[in-house]
């Protein structure tokens, strides 16, 4: 055989796992087994622990039948936190970051893999990540003590890399819309925003001198006017929604700081639960606040919000839901069109992630199309040029589709 098709063969027995060796022999004429280098055993190994229901098995021979990597005789990481911890090891050295990430969230989800999340040395060890922190905000009640610390700091790791992705374009896309600037640039003591300035410093705290040594200081700007425009999030916290539930409370922090806009923020199941303090202060207690799963009622939440649309051709309601109601469905619809109808300008993100648009209610998502309420699925990274179009008055229907989204009508 040529090089080229022993890599083939290499390559599917990495995927098929143990079991398909024999075949995989058999199809390549191959005399004297399949030879796999030291490396690749490691790697074998670490992917039958999640993916194999038998001892010596590989990725590709799935199992459903151990639910616990410590049952059974699997090629499972047992219940020693030394041998899942190499596990976590051999996992980071041989695959990208973003494949860790898949198969960590497989560890948990397949296996039962709570290990992983409620032992402060071995999630000391996880790669952090947007799916990690929807789990940990899902298990938040059974997280114990001793690892809460732990998870906090992972959480934290996350928010701050998001923070820093979005942030900035959506602070230059409110202010340029407005016209104006959030902050000036030029220091004066008597316009310091002290409650940014310490709110956005408190990570550069120096524990030796009780000091906050301030990374960036924010001044207002005397020309602005305040609170012009209120935006209203509207969450929806099952359990599907779970990545965009973390975009979409970090995105309602960043409105907080602005001066400029009323922000509040609303997450609901079967009950609702306003997070606007939250938001305005620590995004990671924020996050640590909402609970995800649970039904979904979403004209009870319209109800709750509906008092703090005081001037609608100023106000914004972003609802995030897969709009399968639970509640009143019919109710939901008209509240919605009548809220469009008196000048407020609605949007309905089926999904704010990376992850693409999930299943969603059509018919519901046509009528509201047919009020002329947009709905569709958008990436954290286009989210700016949406909120600079609605505070424009632009026609939100024409600016979903010329940013490449289709409402649904």
């Amino acid at each position: 055989m040529t090089t080229i098709d022993q890599e083939q063969l290499r390559r599917w027995r990495l995927i098929l796992g143990a079991a398909a060796e024999q075949n995989l022999h058999g199809a390549g004429g191959i005399q004297g087994g399949l030879q796999l280098s030291d490396a690749d055993r490691l790697m074998d190994e670490a992917l039958a622990a999640i993916y194999d229901g038998t001892e010596g098995g590989g990725a590709g021979a799935a199992s459903k039948s151990s639910p616990n990597l410590s049952k059974g005789k699997s090629a499972g990481l047992g219940s020693s936190s030394p041998k899942l911890a190499k596990w976590l090891g051999d996992v980071r050295s041989f695959f990208p970051p973003d494949i860790v990430s898949v198969i960590q969230s497989d560890a948990v989800e397949r296996k039962g893999l709570t290990q992983l999340l409620f032992e402060p040395e071995l999630l000391s060890q996880v790669k952090p990540d947007i799916g990690m922190v929807a789990t940990l905000m899902s298990l938040r009640g059974q997280i114990p003590e001793r690892t809460k610390e732990t998870a906090r700091v992972l959480v934290r790791e996350v928010v701050d890399e998001m923070m820093k992705r979005l942030e900035q374009d959506l602070t230059r896309a409110v202010t340029g819309a407005l016209n104006r600037r959030q902050h000036s640039p030029l220091p004066s003591i008597s316009g310091l925003d002290w409650g940014t300035t310490i709110r956005k410093n408190l990570k550069h705290y120096d524990r030796d001198r009780n000091l906050i040594i301030p990374e960036k200081v924010y001044f207002f700007d005397k020309a602005r006017k305040s609170k012009e425009w209120t935006v209203i999030l509207d969450i929806d916290q099952s359990g599907s929604m779970a990545s965009s539930v973390i975009y979409a409370s970090l995105v309602g922090s960043i409105f907080a700081s602005m001066p400029s806009l009323e922000t509040r923020v609303i997450a609901f199941d079967t009950e609702v639960v306003d997070l606007s303090e939250q938001c305005a202060d620590d995004p990671v207690d924020m996050l640590f606040g909402i609970q995800l799963g649970g039904g979904t009622d979403i004209n009870k939440s319209l109800i709750y919000c509906e008092p703090f649309i005081t001037e609608p051709k100023k106000s914004i309601f972003i609802l995030v839901s897969d709009l399968y109601e639970g509640g009143n469905r019919t109710e939901m619809i008209r509240r919605l069109r009548e809220m469009h109808e008196s000048g407020v300008k609605t949007i309905c993100l089926l999904a704010l992630s990376d992850d693409g648009v999930p299943s969603y209610d059509e018919s519901v998502a046509k009528k509201l199309a047919h009020y002329g309420i947009p709905c569709f699925g958008c990436t954290p990274d286009r989210l700016p040029e949406l909120i600079e179009g609605a505070l424009k008055g632009m026609d939100l229907l024409q600016l979903a589709e010329r940013m490449g989204q289709k409402g649904k009508g």
